[in-house]
């Protein structure tokens, strides 16, 4: 068989080999070659379509689906309207951000203590880091003179009285205020100190303080906590030298009492003091005398650079002495009355409670020192009424326990006026601000009704009574405190005045002075139940507070520092 070849032109698709064959037959004579990719003759195929003049895409939209014509242009509404491109049926998807989106509070931030008591509880390694801040000036404020700065603070509020905790708080705000977030300030009775470190493999920073002096101004503790809640707050800027001007302003700035106004303060609270325990008209003014003799021979003893030791065994033997003359010249007075009276003015409350309050917060050596103060002050107290009744009752005055506190639960309404009366004037010794004053005057008289309530209506133990009452004194004080972003101290210190255990300390001096040593120790160690139970009763209080109010970190308030091993 042959082929010949085609004479005639043939088409693109013959060409390819895709076209129509012909098989054997002979095209005018000629064969034309095939290929066996050809489709066989009598099938029919659809005409291959014209190439597209444009090239298209895999997104291209499909034919026969017609994309959505944009909408007509709406006319401008007012401000209030919504947008013209959302629609409840067709929100658009919710989307975050990396940063996260922004919480918005609608109250006022919490205080600094509470946030900065929280970090202090965490490692240096867990704390939240501060957030980056661009300025102009780069450089910031050297590092050493910062710390000098803190130290300076924590001295004034360690001085002033505050708590361990509390100053190390305050401590920690004012660096991180100025960008030294990995600091570790540390707090003793004594001494102040602290470390900060940029990075672990920069050297530490350290510096330290030694707190010589000790004056209670809870105004002057009042200005220095403002500028602490100054510098925490990131709406505002204090340079360092702004910072080191108003601090020197408050070390400047003078008692807003006097000395003749505390001198008049302690009488009235002697004479409050002898009300509530059972005492008249003579019974207040012999007290307030017995006070106010032992106040100045305090100071006289103060200005001749005597310790506190003997100024308080002077103090105390006043009161003691004038008790004893009256009984002594046969006025019918309760001669009892005039030395408990006395004993109220001298007690360390203040200090008895921040003891307790360091040693229950982890302050162990701080707690110790502050406690073993107090015994000092205390056993200065009891020598200078210990040798004044030892020498009465030599002489022959006749002093009854019993008769201390006759009629004592008969008078509610003289003692309720007494109380406030004694913390008005335990704020004014304290140097509190006048716009504490009122308030804490009301919270004594809550804290003694609600003590009247449960020992004398209820017949409720009196250290019971006095836990109590002292723990509504620390949940007033700290919800107080929070609400004007200030210390606690002058809410609660002087409010703590009626709950003192000046009975139950002169009744074991007495029998001391007696020859009762059994009865003696028995008074004693009631005395320091109640100390005790005052002491708790403030830091529980507070404590309670922080239960039912936030504290500035999502998962809640850090324990104290904890020495059981895990």
């Amino acid at each position: 068989m042959t082929f010949v070849e085609d004479r005639k032109p043939r088409s693109d698709a013959a060409r390819s080999g895709f076209g129509r064959p012909v098989g054997d037959a002979l095209v005018d004579g000629e064969s034309q070659i095939t290929s066996e990719f050809a489709i066989p003759v009598g099938l029919d195929v659809a005409p291959v379509a014209e190439p597209e003049t444009h090239t298209t895409s895999e997104f291209a939209v499909p034919d026969g689906l017609a994309p959505p014509q944009p909408a007509a242009p709406e006319p401008e509404g007012s401000a209030f309207s919504p947008p013209s491109t959302y629609s409840s049926g067709h929100a658009p998807v919710a989307f975050t951000p990396p940063s996260g989106v922004p919480v918005i509070r609608l109250t006022k931030e919490l205080p600094w203590q509470d946030r900065m008591r929280t970090m202090l509880r965490m490692p240096v390694a867990e704390r939240p880091a501060l957030e980056p801040v661009h300025k102009e000036d780069e450089s910031g404020p050297a590092i050493p003179r910062v710390l000098d700065l803190t130290l300076r603070i924590g001295e004034l509020l360690l001085a002033g009285g505050e708590g361990a905790e509390d100053v190390e708080a305050a401590m920690f705000a004012v660096c991180r205020s100025y960008g030294l977030d990995r600091c570790e300030p540390n707090v003793t009775f004594t001494l102040l100190s602290i470390s900060y470190q940029p990075s672990l493999v920069d050297d530490p920073v350290t510096a330290s303080r030694t707190v010589r002096r000790r004056a209670t101004d809870y105004t002057r503790l009042a200005a220095v906590y403002r500028l602490v809640d100054d510098l925490s707050d990131p709406e505002t800027a204090f340079s360092l030298e702004e910072a080191y001007r108003r601090l020197a302003e408050i070390r400047r700035n003078r008692h807003p009492y006097p000395g003749w106004v505390l001198t008049g303060a302690s009488g009235l609270l002697a004479g409050a003091a002898s009300i509530l325990v059972g005492g008249d008209l003579i019974v207040f003014v012999a007290a307030a005398l017995g006070a106010m003799l032992g106040d100045r021979l305090a100071w006289l003893c103060a200005g001749r650079g005597l310790p506190e030791f003997y100024q308080f065994t002077v103090a105390a033997m006043p009161p003691a002495a004038i008790g004893i003359a009256l009984t002594l010249v046969g006025v019918d007075v309760n001669a009892s009355a005039v030395i408990t009276g006395g004993l109220f003015a001298l007690l360390p409350g203040r200090a008895l409670v921040a003891g307790v309050q360091d040693g229950l917060t982890g302050f162990y050596i701080t707690a110790a020192a502050r406690l073993l103060e107090v015994m000092y002050l205390y056993v200065g107290i009891v020598v200078g009424v210990l040798l004044a009744l030892y020498f009465g009752v030599q002489v022959g005055a006749e002093l009854s326990p019993d008769a201390a506190t006759a009629g004592a639960d008969q008078r509610p309404y003289w003692q309720t006026g007494a109380a406030m009366l004694l913390a008005l004037t335990f704020a004014v010794l304290l140097q509190q601000e006048r716009s504490t004053v009122l308030l804490v005057t009301l919270n004594g008289g809550v804290a003694w009704v609600v003590y009247g309530a449960m020992h004398y209506a209820g017949e409720i133990s009196p250290v019971a009574s006095t836990a109590v009452a002292a723990g509504l004194v620390g949940l007033f004080g700290q919800l107080l405190s929070r609400y004007r972003f200030a210390s606690a101290l002058p809410y609660t210190t002087a409010a703590i005045g009626p709950l003192l255990p000046g009975s139950a300390t002169y009744f074991g001096l007495l029998a001391f002075a007696q020859n009762d040593v059994d009865q003696g120790v028995v008074n004693l160690t009631k005395a320091a139940a109640l100390a005790m139970a005052i002491a708790i009763g403030v830091n529980l209080g507070s404590e309670i507070s922080r239960l039912f109010l936030r504290i500035g970190s999502p998962e809640g308030r850090r324990a104290a520092k904890r020495t059981r091993g895990f």
